[in-house]
């Protein structure tokens, strides 16, 4: 089987869903078997930093 040269951006697909918390467990089953643990420990980290982000631009609109 070729591994897809897109494992990153998957990688942030499942990293996003995971935040929404809305998935099906045949697409989570097949995304970690294309993913690599590395490309999706930089992916949660990065979705981490842009949600925190995200929340600091909200709260300073909303104090604005």
């Amino acid at each position: 089987m070729t591994e897809p040269r897109n494992t990153f951006l998957r990688s942030m697909r499942t990293v996003a869903w995971a935040f929404l918390g809305l998935r099906k467990r045949s697409g989570h089953d097949e995304d970690l078997s294309h993913i690599r643990p590395s490309h999706l420990i930089v992916a949660g980290l990065i979705g981490g930093v842009v949600f925190v982000l995200l929340l600091i631009l909200a709260v300073r609109l909303a104090t604005a």
